[in-house]
């Protein structure tokens, strides 16, 4: 039998064990509000006060939703990511795909080549292009030498150039994301179809993209989110000769001339509202396309 010392002991244990697991947290939380939080909410003030006036207000959002440079560079974020996604997800599924299909050794090969090629971002994949695709890259030569336009004539440090690199190391992070949803494709369904006498076009259309959906639409979102806060390639590739949202904002930061901190921190809240808005309207196609489905 339980002596009243001893039950309380046994009570004040789990209350010992929860505020330790409380303490653990303490770390985690000052980092979250020193390195998060707080520069977030530094941002936030900085870009209601505006710059000329110095008084609160939207000043800087209406001076940037007035001036083309920044119209543009807003435009060009988005379409550029969206595009990116787009292709990226397309390519991805398509390589997913033949990952389910192959056998567990070339898997195996097919996911570490994933790894390296999902690393291999910024400089120098910038430098990558250059040597290849550049003004005298290998691919330029060769497409003069041959009579290829398309090579001979592409233009690496514009628009073009900041699309390729941009489906290039998309693709990699987009497969290595969508891989986990092939592995819940149960053997079930391809027997089901078969007896049901489907074709394989239905069996993919109506069975398997159905229920990979909220996957789908959910690494598209990481996609577009990744694309249009990408700045070391875009920097090391274009630098501040074309229109992007994240270089703008970098320059009035590290400016050559003068720190120009309440535009800045106004296009940095205009990217994370963009950010937002794509989280948000993916979680509501992703929760309409996983309603009566299974999730896998």
């Amino acid at each position: 039998m339980a002596t009243p010392s001893s039950a309380g002991s046994l009570a004040k244990a789990p209350m010992r064990r929860t505020w330790l697991g409380y303490a653990a947290l303490i770390p985690f939380a000052l980092v979250i509000i020193a390195y998060e939080l707080l520069p977030l909410a530094q941002i936030l003030i900085d870009s209601l006060i505006g710059k000329e006036s110095g008084a609160l207000g939207f000043e800087n959002f209406i001076k940037i939703f007035t001036t083309p440079l920044y119209q543009q560079s807003i435009w060009n974020s988005v379409w550029i990511s969206l595009l990116s996604a787009i292709v990226g997800i397309v390519v991805a599924f398509l390589a997913a795909r033949f990952a389910y299909e192959s056998s567990e050794r070339v898997r195996g090969v097919f996911t570490l080549i994933l790894n390296m090629m999902s690393n291999f971002s910024g400089v120098p994949l910038a430098f990558a292009f250059m040597v290849l695709m550049g003004n005298s890259g290998v691919l330029t030569i060769m497409g003069r030498t041959w009579g290829i336009p398309f090579l001979a004539d592409f233009d690496l440090y514009g628009s073009q150039g900041l699309v390729i690199l941009y489906i290039y190391f998309q693709i990699p992070l987009a497969t290595l994301l969508l891989l986990p949803a092939f592995s819940g494709i149960r053997k079930e369904w391809r027997e089901a179809a078969t007896i049901l006498k489907a074709s394989s076009v239905d069996y993919w259309f109506k069975i398997v993209i159905p229920n990979l959906m909220p996957s789908i639409l959910g690494t598209l979102s990481v996609l577009f989110s990744n694309a249009l806060a990408a700045y070391a390639t875009a920097y090391a590739l274009v630098m501040n000769n074309f229109a992007l949202l994240p270089l703008q904002i970098t320059s009035k930061f590290k400016g050559d001339v003068q720190v120009d901190a309440a535009t800045g921190s106004a296009l940095a809240v205009v990217l994370i509202l963009l950010m937002v808005a794509c989280t948000l309207v993916n979680n509501h196609f992703t929760k309409r396309a996983a309603k009566g489905r299974e999730i896998v």
